[in-house]
């Protein structure tokens, strides 16, 4: 499943596509939205935000299209009228003069009046979003130690959209590393200033990875691996998919273990318990 930069990413793709004309047409396959077809005709496109890894399309007409990519959802952005060729369901179309924005596969697709996004079964619930939002390090330490979530392991904890939006799978591994927190542990158990740096790591990579599509050390990482003739999967990440590698920091055997039955990595001397 995509993560928040993954849908950041896309949520500016679309948004530039969109803000070029007023929506034209816009086709729905789903029969509860098609009376929406004509009524957001004429719409401007104000702004294409996120919510974790939720999209929402608020237009000029009062109205927010969300849309959730789920495992198997995508986005294409074409020139107008124009459609890829794939073999996955067209679910929503989105057309100005200039280009289309394309919604395949993904079933979680929603119309309300903008003023009741909030509302929605998932946004209501989802933490707040470090891309789309104004998300500080004290305002994390602040939920990590509140009693919804201070007990909670961090391996659970961080996949919790009700903690903070956007986290996934890679995302859990890298900012537990570059925190240089044992996987296991629980906000209750860390030092003040170890809760710090768990805030401070998931900020700097959510950002990280969204502004370098999935990239999550750092530039000397990067240069170095790329002067060796490295792939991106080589040097994406520091630990996540590396089971049994050295680390990148000080060369001790990287481990993989299952944790919320979904794997997980990290350097045990890094993050020693």
């Amino acid at each position: 499943m995509p993560e928040g930069p993954e849908i950041r990413r896309e949520a500016d793709k679309v948004e530039k596509a969109l803000q070029k004309g007023p929506v034209i047409e816009m086709y729905t396959a789903f029969e509860r939205l098609k009376a929406y077809e004509n009524l957001l005709s004429g719409s401007e496109v104000n702004e294409v935000a996120t919510k974790g890894k939720a999209m929402l399309i608020h237009l000029s007409s009062g109205y927010t299209i969300y849309s959730h990519n789920q495992l198997y959802g995508r986005w294409y952005v074409k020139n107008s009228y124009t459609y890829p060729k794939t073999n996955r369901k067209l679910r929503l179309a989105l057309h100005n003069e200039k280009q289309s924005a394309l919604l395949y596969s993904a079933s979680d697709v929603e119309i309300m009046p903008t003023e009741e996004i909030g509302d929605h079964p998932f946004v209501s619930k989802v933490g707040p979003d470090p891309l789309s939002e104004k998300v500080t390090t004290e305002m994390i330490v602040e939920r990590a130690l509140d009693r919804r979530f201070r007990n909670r392991r961090l391996t659970s904890l961080l996949l919790d959209q009700h903690f903070i939006g956007g986290i996934g799978n890679y995302l859990r591994s890298e900012i537990l590393f570059a925190a240089g927190i044992y996987p296991e542990k629980r906000p209750a158990d860390l030092s003040d200033g170890q809760v710090h740096q768990v805030a401070e790591a998931l900020l700097l990579l959510m950002n990280r990875s969204y502004k370098y599509k999935g990239v999550t050390t750092d530039e000397t990482v990067v240069e170095r691996a790329k002067a060796e003739g490295k792939t991106y999967s080589e040097y994406r990440h520091w630990v996540f998919n590396r089971g049994g590698q050295p680390c990148r920091v000080d060369g001790t055997e990287i481990i993989r273990f299952t944790a919320g039955s979904r794997r997980c990595y990290y350097c045990p001397t890094c993050q020693s318990g």
